[in-house]
């Protein structure tokens, strides 16, 4: 699977965002808040998508883009396990730009995103069924 980030796989209008905000569920970390809304498996990319909203509360624009490429990582670096859901991802307005790194953001966001994953059900590659074993001539299994 490559490793790049689709635009498909992006929040990019304003009711895509809205709607994490108002339908979504809301988890907070030390530093982040993460709004969370499912989707289903069989829309129209089967995939989750990810939103980050870093105001200028956070600092200019360098400390934004700075927190906005670490999350990008962490969620490029990921996306195998990321759930069937909408993902918008707040950093706190404390937080500042020289101390993120990738392994703050590894310790803050795994755990729940390991929860997130499974309270979505089944991915896009796990349907749920169990894996056919082939089976030797005799009936045993190979």
């Amino acid at each position: 699977m490559p490793l790049t980030w689709p635009k498909q796989r992006r929040l990019a209008r304003r009711p895509q965002f809205t709607a994490c905000y108002d339908r979504g569920e809301r988890h907070y970390t030390r530093h982040f808040v993460v709004f969370a809304l499912a989707r289903s498996a069989e829309s129209p990319t089967g995939l989750g998508r990810l939103g980050l909203a870093v105001t200028r509360k956070c600092g200019n624009a360098v400390e934004r883009n700075r927190i906005k490429r670490v999350l990008r990582e962490f969620f490029r670096l990921r996306q195998q396990d990321m759930p069937v859901m909408d993902i918008v991802v707040t950093p706190k307005r404390h937080l500042r730009a020289d101390k993120v790194h990738l392994a703050l953001v590894e310790r803050e966001l795994a755990p729940l995103f390991d929860i997130l994953r499974a309270a979505s059900g089944p991915g896009p590659r796990d349907d749920g069924r169990a894996v056919r074993r082939p089976q030797a001539q005799d009936g045993e299994p190979a």
